[in-house]
């Protein structure tokens, strides 16, 4: 086939399958270019070779003493549930509501006691009635008596007489007993404050019958209070007497150290914990009652210990892991836990003093990677303060 049938035939191709072909071609171009230029920019580097990075805090030296938290109530120092303890009968008045002020003697309550009163006047006649016959009676006697030595009487009669006397005499001192116990009832219809202090509780409105023992409010003294707990048997020794504790009141955020003022000589034989209890001084009654203070008492001597901040280490029970600077790399380092408080965290001292421990950043560190610190923090005990604060929400 000579040159010129070739131009003949190819002249006879369509337009349609030229465009199609250079579109395909064009189309295989841009695609070879465009994956060269992504493979041109590939970083073929490893992230885990780059620095990362991290903020580092300097370890602290210190001392860490171990202590007990325990979780008592404030109770106070006197309470008394008002109510009847003679009588029944239904409640006329109350006088005072939760926080009342009262004084010694202030009426409280009053019952509907016309019954008992009522019984009360009745036996009181009664007594009054044979106390005059006896009386009588024994004047008579003593007339009577003075005949017999002149034979004007006999000896029977006044035996019978004497007898008479004595037991009508005996009568009274019945009826007597009788009016002391309905006295004591009457008076038991009107309920008086047995000390000065404070209505914390009214369980009892007019109109609701109440029975002995009941109570219609509730009285307490708050001028000093009592913080009760229960420890384990095995604190027995750390909470004698006299023992320093610092207690948290949960109410009003108040700290303050007290002594230990007393402890029960045994365990509870059910749960084997021992009572103590701390007098606290409440003249201006700024402490509530019946709240919630957290009781905090040293055990054993003080020891070096190393302090972190407690964000900067992952604690697994007596171990706790924390990543240290040094010569640019994080290294995992595992060191001994003594105990934490407030947001700080105490450690053996195979954690050297000074060491820099990564605070921010250490959830993407693997052991050996190499680091770049943004800035060196405040020491230790500072941002645990900080971060102490920020979880009570303070500014």
């Amino acid at each position: 086939m000579n040159g010129e049938e070739l131009r003949n035939r190819l002249g006879r191709v369509p337009r349609v399958t030229r465009v199609v072909g250079a579109g395909t071609l064009a189309i295989v171009l841009a695609g070879g270019l465009l994956f060269w230029r992504a493979k041109s920019q590939v970083n073929k580097i490893p992230l885990s070779a780059d620095a990362k990075l991290v903020t580092a805090v300097a370890a602290k030296a210190s001392t860490f003493r171990p202590s007990r938290t325990y979780v008592g109530t404030l109770e106070p120092w006197v309470e008394a549930k008002v109510g009847p303890q003679f009588v029944s009968a239904y409640v006329e008045t109350v006088r005072v509501r939760p926080g009342a002020v009262v004084k010694k003697g202030d009426v409280l309550a009053t019952l509907d006691c016309r019954n008992v009163s009522a019984l009360d006047k009745a036996i009181a006649a009664q007594a009054a009635a044979v106390q005059t016959m006896q009386k009588a009676i024994s004047h008579e006697a003593r007339r009577i008596s003075e005949l017999g030595p002149g034979g004007f009487v006999s000896p029977n009669e006044i035996e019978q007489k004497a007898a008479e006397s004595e037991s009508k005499q005996s009568q009274y001192l019945s009826l007597e007993a009788q009016r002391l116990e309905s006295s004591l009832k009457v008076n038991d219809c009107v309920l008086r404050a047995p000390f000065d202090g404070e209505i914390i509780d009214r369980m009892k409105d007019p109109g609701a019958f109440v029975r002995p023992g009941e109570a219609i409010v509730t009285a307490v003294d708050r001028n000093t209070v009592r913080l009760a707990t229960d420890v384990p048997e095995d604190d027995f020794a750390a909470v004698e007497p006299e023992a320093p504790a610092r207690i948290r009141v949960i109410s009003t955020g108040e700290e303050l150290v007290r002594p230990i003022t007393r402890r029960a000589p045994g365990a509870e034989p059910t749960t084997r914990t021992v009572h103590v209890e701390i007098d606290i001084p409440n003249p201006e009654h700024r402490l509530p009652v019946y709240t919630t203070a957290e009781v905090t008492v040293d055990v054993g001597e003080a020891v070096p210990a190393t302090e972190v901040p407690l964000a900067a280490a992952i604690v697994r029970g007596k171990k706790a892991d924390a990543f240290v600077v040094s010569d640019g790399r994080a290294r995992l380092t595992t060191v001994a836990v003594l105990g934490e408080t407030k947001g700080r965290l105490f450690v053996a001292r195979s954690l050297a003093p000074g060491s820099l421990v990564v605070l921010e950043g250490r959830t993407l560190l693997g052991d050996g990677d190499r680091v770049k610190l943004k800035r060196q923090d405040a020491p230790a005990r500072d941002v645990a303060e900080k971060a102490n604060e920020r979880s009570e929400g303070n500014p």
